[in-house]
């Protein structure tokens, strides 16, 4: 089985193209961050996985989707390869979306999108 659950914030808006198939279908890119689980001493680390929606669902992520705003999303874990110019194998690997929603409220993306990012203290963990 091949499913990926994640919730993080977008790194930037989306960026939409279309395929260049007879039938053009909308392909929406985006890239969000998601924290690890942080432990007791040491820095929070974060890693930014890069997420894929084909047709309706990459429309949708297009128009309501801004930088900064929480999302959670699921689908499957896929990794392409391809030969670069100096003929070495190179692997990136992405979520192409099944499922996507808001993972906050209006009012909470409108806070995050419109203010300065808070600086982490020692006082903000929390044990569990």
């Amino acid at each position: 089985m091949n499913k990926i659950i994640l919730m993080g914030r977008l790194v930037r808006d989306p960026e939409l193209r279309y395929s260049q198939a007879e039938n053009p279908v909308a392909v929406v890119r985006y890239t969000i961050a998601v924290d690890r689980q942080r432990k007791k001493e040491g820095a929070q680390n974060t890693d930014f996985i890069n997420c894929v929606a084909f047709g309706k669902a990459g429309e949708f992520a297009n128009e309501y989707f801004k930088k900064g705003m929480r999302v959670c999303v699921s689908g499957r874990l896929q990794i392409d390869s391809y030969k670069n110019q100096e003929d070495k194998t190179v692997y990136k690997a992405y979520v192409v979306l099944e499922n996507q929603e808001f993972a906050q409220s209006k009012n909470e993306a409108k806070e995050n999108i419109n203010s300065e990012p808070k600086a982490d203290s020692e006082d903000d963990y929390l044990p569990f």
